[in-house]
């Protein structure tokens, strides 16, 4: 690991908690506007619209859209599928911004602060810059070195561009460059491209619906308990 020189890091569920956020979040806002709503299973279905709405940018049948946007239309539909009536266009737009205010793991601030000490460190996500900035402050992480946001290559993960291009950003070799995700998956694409990897679970980033990701899958270059271990192991 002497070579590594900037651990980049997957964001949503590896450093905070989309879900209990959300959750949180938008059951402040029906009890406050008196709207009696399914709010854990709109965020588990809003989650669940992730994946599948990057797929439709990625097979070219929506052009680039970053991921703000993304959210908001699959929010549009949800709020109908669900029966929530009432909510305008504005209310549309506060609660997906939301996902700009998601809290971090209590493991999440400590442990970035020990690595910026030591590696320059940043999110690797598929979130937009705008996104991933106004969370970061909002969390109280400590500053970025740089922000590799899925728009500033046009693609989303796992597409080989969004690994390489990081690294090219920074002008290090992949080798050079350390992912850091609590998703095999993130670490397998990651691998393929020549970074190194640490995986560390999040074993309730799903709630009680987490089906995968309770433990390293390979052997990731480091294997670690969270991120405050991951600092030790990486000597910080």
């Amino acid at each position: 690991m002497q070579g590594v020189r900037a651990i980049l890091f997957d964001t949503f569920g590896t450093v905070v908690d989309w879900r209990g956020s959300l959750i949180d979040e938008l059951t402040g806002f029906g009890a406050a506007r008196g709207i009696a709503a399914d709010w854990a299973g709109l965020v588990d279905a809003w989650r669940g619209a992730y994946a599948p709405s990057m797929d439709r940018v990625r097979r070219g049948e929506l052009p680039w859209t970053i991921l703000d946007d993304l959210h908001r239309a699959s929010l549009e539909r949800l709020v109908a599928q669900f029966g929530i009536a009432g909510l305008t266009a504005a209310d549309l737009d506060h609660l997906n911004r939301f996902w700009h205010r998601l809290r971090p793991w209590p493991d999440s601030v400590p442990g970035l602060a020990r690595l910026k000490a030591r590696f320059i460190i940043g999110p690797l996500s598929n979130g937009n810059v705008a996104l991933l900035v106004n969370m970061a402050k909002h969390a109280g992480l400590p500053p970025w070195d740089m922000v590799c946001a899925a728009d500033l290559f046009g693609h989303y993960k796992p597409d080989a561009e969004t690994y390489l291009g990081a690294a090219a950003l920074l002008g290090l070799a992949p080798g050079e460059v350390m992912l850091a995700a609590a998703h095999n998956g993130d670490l397998r694409a990651a691998r393929s491209c020549g970074l190194k990897t640490a995986f560390f679970p999040r074993p309730t980033e799903y709630g009680p619906h987490q089906a995968r990701d309770f433990a390293a899958d390979a052997d990731w270059e480091v294997i670690a308990a969270d991120i405050e271990d991951l600092a030790t192991r990486m000597g910080a």
